[in-house]
């Protein structure tokens, strides 16, 4: 494992400057989650590795399709009431978004910081610079009293450095119901090590999907158009095109189904055969017997109190919560307990 390093900032744009936190060998990340995902039982690959630029595209797609109601379900919230959520916040002065994507749903909390006289900031945390890169550039055109910092890093390398650094009361955002991709005590830990980063005077906005009919939630993640499911094999497209695997698409069909007992959905890629699958990078094959899972993602629903319960553990409490008419899903604003 390489030593953690910070490398010197990028400066993109005058108002805009990556800082690159990334100390890991990612390839080598990839290939050994691969080995020890495919050697597991029953077999599964964290979603982060949904994520290169074919699967960013085909997220931001699914997020259109007419089935998937997250997305436009929470951009209904923030424009509706991210006035309240910024006073409520305190009128900070800047905003800190983990996971920030396309950053088209935060635009209704920058509406906010713009309607202040003076600079303000805007810090996006992503694993990627691309997204960050384009989009920020995107957002400098649209605000000019943004300046903006993009903090290229996983969540965990983000937040500490965040904890380093000082300044104005912050408002951090977890949006699109991120949390819910961790089970319980990862998402446990991550809520403490945000905590962590917070003063008394900062605020935590998180959005989390909510628990409603299964019908619902099993027909967001399996769109007519086969998009979810294209973004689920790409996974196996991934692992083909970087590690020299082998494995054949057409063998393997999408499934995903709201697991009641666990309140989450779950991913799998289903063999509709049995099978042998070479890697070329691990000079190994894997068998797949017929009907077996690759298990690829979980996404938790909330009920209000399990949310509750989790933000009590980690020395958080909730100040307000705003939700559709639907109550479908919950924007959530939350201070140090």
């Amino acid at each position: 494992m390489m030593k953690a390093r910070r490398l010197l900032p990028r400066q993109v744009h005058d108002r805009l400057s990556l800082h690159h936190l990334d100390h890991r060998d990612l390839r080598e990340e990839f290939l050994q989650s691969v080995l020890e995902g495919l050697s597991a039982t029953p077999k599964r690959i964290p979603p982060k590795y949904f994520y290169d630029q074919r699967g960013s595209d085909l997220f931001e797609r699914i997020t259109a399709t007419e089935e998937y109601y997250p997305t436009r379900t929470e951009s209904w919230i923030l424009e509706h009431h991210a006035a309240d959520m910024f006073r409520a916040a305190g009128r900070p002065a800047e905003i800190v978004e983990l996971g920030s994507g396309s950053s088209t749903k935060t635009r209704w909390l920058l509406n906010q910081l713009a309607e202040l006289p003076r600079l303000v900031r805007y810090t996006a945390v992503d694993i990627s610079p691309s997204p960050v890169r384009e989009f920020g550039l995107a957002l400098l055109a649209d605000y000019p009293s943004l300046q903006m910092h993009g903090l290229i890093a996983d969540y965990h390398s983000a937040l500490a450095e965040l904890k380093r650094q000082s300044g104005s009361p912050r408002l951090f955002l977890f949006l699109g119901s991120s949390l819910g991709n961790f089970d319980l005590p990862s998402a446990e830990k991550l809520l403490a090590h945000i905590s962590e980063c917070m003063q008394p005077e900062d605020r935590l906005l998180i959005g989390v999907d909510l628990v409603k009919q299964s019908a619902i939630l099993d027909r967001a993640y399996n769109d007519a158009g086969g998009v979810t499911a294209a973004f689920n094999l790409n996974l196996l497209s991934r692992i083909n095109r970087e590690l020299g695997g082998h494995f054949p698409l057409e063998r393997f069909r999408h499934l995903a189904f709201f697991n009641k007992a666990q309140s989450r959905i779950e991913m799998h890629l289903e063999s509709l055969a049995r099978q042998d699958i070479r890697v070329d990078a691990l000079d190994r094959s894997f068998t797949f017997e017929e009907g077996e899972r690759l298990h690829t993602e979980n996404s938790y629903k909330y009920h209000y109190a399990t949310l509750d319960r989790l933000l009590s553990q980690a020395d958080l409490r909730l100040q307000q919560r705003w939700i559709d008419p639907q109550e479908w899903f919950a924007e959530n604003l939350v201070r140090k307990a």
